[in-house]
């Protein structure tokens, strides 16, 4: 009798029950360039100041080395999602891969800003194809609830944990090499992976009808991009009225307020087609199911307080304690060890237990660990605070991230898998555009008000003292009001997610496979 199990050459739309043989190599593959996408947005902002130096850019247009990225990026994930699903989930992502490689590479050359910010910007096109292909195939390939449950353990972990091994990695390749080779570095593992995935990575596509909802794709992807840069432009006129002493919040930035506005009515206007259209680019039922519904808003508000974590403990070490750009790195790491402690055993309890409980406790965690650095000072010891909150911040992180994205993805369906990812991976960048447009306001807003006070108590507003003071102050004040919305999404985990272990998969389901 034959195997009826799938080979990475299958040809049609067989399908199969049994699992695919080499699912747990071919999850290597693809975990390797899901690290790739994420180490891109750590990496590249630690070599921000060597980027500016080497290239003369001006601080006003900094900020689009990091911004021409994400706008592609958080537009087109939906729109990638439903490629994946209908043109082929294996073949979306060697292509993602290729044209992240080729990206990368141009912004290694960039002999100027206008060249930089192109390459900036195809990486976040390609991510958008690489990112949700990638997290599709691991839905189709694990189909037992056990083995998926380790896969998205995997999954997780790169997710906490990868951030924090950027800014190592970046703080490295900026102080011993060229920062270039932060861009130069994604070139060979794109290749080793697509050589890799090639034999070992099986082709999937979505039964059924597959026809591209184009005025959706239009809508949904000018939308996210207004949102996100709205949010963005939101952060930086807090940071420039900062930097010239005004007291204005980014809240009155008028084309600001302007974007998110536009974006919000597009996205508005996404939502009323998709329930009108005969196959819709994100089928509501995905969002409006409970279960699922509750997973993203989680996930918006992970995303929301997750970057408060990095991008303002990253300038703590940096220009509070005088750390170098590798020690800053290396002072990052407890939040990847709680990770991967904490994934490891989430992979264990997720079929035993639930979701929910494991959502809930990891959202407490998290919020305890950023509430922990909230107290944070000018000379505090690394080891008092800084250590065991990041610590607390890594293992509240696995223990959500794991069952987040299984609760997100499980039930979707082989139609949409692809979709779904897309959303999970939209709404973790929307929450962490609007985080860092929030927190940075709030962070700005402390550092005005300290200084205003020291100088009412007497205290010369020159001192070096005063103004380190006040940064931390910022600092902490973004930390605390991050612990508040991982607690916002512990209890949204708690309140709307009904989900129970026997509602998971416990055995194979069927994959569809085609050549």
């Amino acid at each position: 009798m034959s195997d009826p199990s799938p080979t990475s050459a299958d040809v049609g739309t067989t399908p199969y029950s049994e699992p695919y043989p080499k699912r747990w190599l071919a999850l290597a593959v693809v975990a390797v360039t899901v690290l790739m996408v994420i180490l891109d947005a750590t990496i590249v902002n630690i070599a921000l100041p060597a980027v500016s130096t080497d290239l003369d850019i001006s601080p006003a247009s900094q900020q689009w080395i990091v911004t021409a990225y994400t706008l592609t990026f958080g537009g087109f994930l939906l729109l990638g999602g439903r490629i994946a699903d209908f043109w082929g989930r294996k073949r979306t992502y060697l292509v993602g891969a290729a044209g992240f490689a080729v990206a990368s590479a141009l912004g290694g050359f960039a002999p100027n800003e206008e060249l930089l910010f192109a390459a900036r910007a195809l990486q976040g096109a390609f991510g958008a194809l690489l990112a949700p292909a990638s997290l599709a195939l691991i839905t189709v390939l694990f189909t037992d609830a056990k083995e998926r449950a380790k896969a998205f353990a995997v999954y997780g972990a790169i997710a906490g944990g990868g951030s924090a091994v950027g800014l190592l990695l970046g703080g490295v390749l900026t102080e011993y090499a060229d920062w270039r080779w932060c861009f130069w570095v994604n070139v060979p593992v794109a290749i080793i992976a697509i050589v890799a995935a090639i034999p070992v990575v099986p082709e999937s596509k979505a039964p059924g009808e597959t026809s591209y909802d184009i005025p959706g794709a239009v809508l949904i992807t000018l939308g996210l991009a207004s949102f996100v840069y709205g949010f963005t432009r939101v952060a930086e006129a807090a940071q420039t009225n900062a930097d010239t002493g005004s007291t204005e919040s980014g809240w009155t930035n008028g084309p600001a307020l302007t974007f998110i506005a536009v974006g919000v009515v597009l996205v508005a206007a996404f939502v009323v087609l998709e329930l009108r259209v005969r196959n819709p680019l994100l089928p509501m039922r995905l969002v409006l199911d409970r279960n699922r519904g509750g997973a993203f808003l989680t996930s918006t508000l992970v995303g929301a307080g997750l970057i408060g974590a990095f991008f303002f403990l990253s300038l703590y070490f940096q220009q509070v304690l005088l750390y170098t750009p590798v020690a800053a790195g290396f002072a990052s790491l407890p939040t990847t060890l709680g990770v991967l402690i904490s994934a490891g055993a989430a992979s264990g309890l997720v079929p035993r237990v639930g979701p929910k409980p494991l959502m809930v406790l990891g959202g407490l965690l998290a919020a305890a660990g950023l509430f922990t650095m909230s107290f944070l000072g000018v000379d505090t010891s690394f080891w008092a605070l800084a250590f065991p909150g990041q610590l607390l911040l890594g293992l509240g992180l696995g223990f959500t991230f794991v069952p987040l994205s299984n609760l997100a993805l499980v039930g979707a369906g082989e139609h949409d898998a692809g979709a779904a990812s897309a959303l999970l991976n939209a709404t973790q960048q929307v929450g962490a555009s609007i985080g860092t447009a929030l927190l940075a306001t709030l962070s700005v807003g402390a550092i005005t008000a300290a200084v205003t006070d020291a100088v009412a108590a007497g205290q010369d507003p020159a001192d070096p003292g005063v103004g380190l003071a006040a940064q931390v102050e910022g600092y902490t004040t973004a930390f605390t009001w991050a612990s508040v919305l991982l607690v916002v999404g512990a209890l949204v985990s708690a309140v709307l997610i009904k989900a129970t272990k026997e509602d998971l998969p416990t055995g194979p389901e069927t994959i569809v496979h085609a050549g």
